[in-house]
């Protein structure tokens, strides 16, 4: 096997998106250009994208990281608008797509038609999320879009088996589909609530935080896959196991998360360059299978199919976010009222990405050629449509609908009442300890407990207090400047003293280590 394509893949793509951080520009959407340049460049390697390596491989990593970054609790107060957007938007565009494709291309028959309408169906919200926290949308329509991508993939593909069955002959039949979403549905759900709680266990109860960073990172791959042997939707079993360990993080090790954090990050920012690069790259690929659709229509088809996209999410999106508030009278009563601009972002945030990619290329050959090089076409037009028209003009958008910002101030607020809080709790709790004889410790040892606890209670609050007229930092900023400074200083000696020989290597490497832990205390400390 030769590695160096993989390798060129990895380190450019990762060359790019750091690039991206330094322009105004998504790094989602500079990856695809790069990617679509790149690929016509002579010499350089064909990328096709497998399916048999992106769903079981790279979809569960990437969404598992990104459910366990986001909120069960956010998630569960927006269920019904998630739910409306990753079954009931899916299911629609599917249809509606699929129709309009049908009566669009001469000759194509309806099957085929709606397996594009599948296809191109679910949105990925990932370059949308990433904008969104860029450009400060507020957190309930992020939660909304984080919810729709972590669950309308599991909608897709089943909608999408059921129509391939159609268009290949297999007979496949509507009450057929909705048995075999509801098994995917139900299975993939149940396979991760049987799964969440034993492999929870096994994280709070391994010792070596080496073995529960191994786990970590296998447990996407176990639930995708005891999901997919099951029959079961392996995309909701990933995401129920993600949220649970999520919400419950807190009960692992400190050290295993401060591993885990890190190596988390990594992972989800190469693969995610990867990915959006892959995409780009796909384009001699897509023109050399065109076959007979090649010329002016294939390019009428493509701008046909990405409008019809764009304008079925608004026509699923606004009566689905007000009707129900004028039908319910519980509805209008629990929830926040949504407001027209929020419609409005949500619409105009249907990305599509890789997965629409990796299920048009993983349609099978025995569907005629014809149809099944067009579906190919047509999604990778719309996947790069959407991304490249969508992607470059929503940040615009929210910034012209002028979006109320977060209140900083109260945010602070907020966490330095939980801080203080926290710390009367941790006070008593000192104090009870050190009334026992066998918790006696040195008064200055008692006093240094005392001062992190009095330190860490009076961080937030210095937030917000005044600048430095000198050096126009804040006391948090320079707090945080002087802690590195003097760490820096005591890490200097520590290397000179192992460079004379004083101390080893395996010593020099115990003492960074936990200086590196007091720096990262320091860092979070302030904020």
């Amino acid at each position: 096997m030769d590695v160096m394509p993989l390798l060129l893949l990895v380190a450019g793509s990762a060359a790019v998106a750091a690039a991206a951080r330094r322009t105004p520009a998504p790094a989602p959407l500079l990856l695809v250009a790069v990617g679509l340049a790149v690929s016509y460049i002579p010499g350089v390697p064909s990328y096709t994208l497998d399916p048999h390596v992106v769903l079981p491989l790279l979809l569960p990593p990437l969404l598992y990281t990104s459910a366990s970054d986001s909120s069960y609790l956010d998630l569960r107060a927006q269920l019904r608008p998630v739910a409306l957007l990753s079954v009931g938007y899916v299911l629609f565009a599917t249809v509606v797509v699929g129709w309009a494709a049908y009566v669009i291309v001469p000759g194509l028959p309806l099957p085929a038609a709606l397996v594009l309408g599948a296809v191109v169906a679910p949105p990925d919200a990932v370059a949308a999320t990433a904008v969104a926290r860029r450009v400060g949308l507020p957190s309930r329509i992020t939660t909304i879009l984080q919810g729709e991508s972590l669950l309308n993939d599991a909608t897709a593909i089943t909608a999408y088996k059921v129509a391939l069955g159609a268009a290949v002959g297999e007979g496949a039949t509507w009450a057929g589909g909705i048995g075999e979403f509801a098994l995917a549905a139900v299975g993939g759900v149940g396979v991760g609530l049987i799964l969440m709680a034993p492999l929870h266990w096994l994280r709070t109860h391994l010792n070596e935080p080496l073995l529960q960073n191994t786990l970590s990172l296998l447990i996407p791959f176990v639930a995708y896959g005891v999901a997919e042997q099951a029959h079961a939707s392996g995309v909701l079993a990933v995401v129920v196991v993600a949220l649970y360990l999520g919400h419950r993080a807190w009960e692992v090790d400190f050290a295993t998360r401060l591993q885990e954090e890190a190596v988390w990050k990594m992972v989800a920012f190469v693969l995610e360059s990867a990915v959006f690069a892959l995409i780009g790259l796909q384009l001699p690929i897509v023109l050399q299978r065109l076959g007979e659709y090649e010329g002016v229509s294939a390019v009428w088809y493509a701008v046909a199919v990405f409008l019809v996209v764009v304008v079925a999410r608004f026509v699923w999106v606004y009566p689905a976010t007000f009707l129900p508030r004028l039908l319910s009278k519980r509805i209008r009563a629990r929830e926040e009222n949504p407001t027209w601009r929020g419609a409005m972002v949500t619409s105009w945030a249907g990305m599509r990405g890789v997965v629409s990619l990796a299920i048009a290329f993983a349609i099978p050959s025995t569907m005629a050629d014809g149809p099944r090089n067009l579906i190919l076409f047509l999604t990778f037009t719309t996947v790069i449509g959407t991304l490249v028209v969508q992607g470059v003009t929503l940040p615009p958008l929210i910034r012209l609908l002028r979006f109320p910002g977060r209140d900083r101030q109260a945010e602070t607020l907020a966490e330095a009442n939980a801080q203080a809080q926290a710390s009367r709790a941790a006070e008593a709790r000192l104090d009870d300890l050190l009334s026992d004889e066998r918790n006696a410790l040195p008064p200055p040892l008692v006093d240094r407990l005392h001062t992190v606890l009095e330190r860490r209670r009076n961080a937030v609050w210095e937030r917000l207090g005044q600048v430095n007229p000198v050096t126009g930092e804040s006391v948090d900023d320079t707090y945080r400047r002087l802690s590195r400074e003097m760490i820096s200083a005591e890490r200097e000696v520590f290397v000179r003293l192992r460079d004379h020989r004083y101390i080893d290597d395996e010593m020099l490497r115990a003492l960074l280590r936990r200086l590196d832990l007091e720096e990262a205390a320091a860092f979070r400390e302030a904020g």
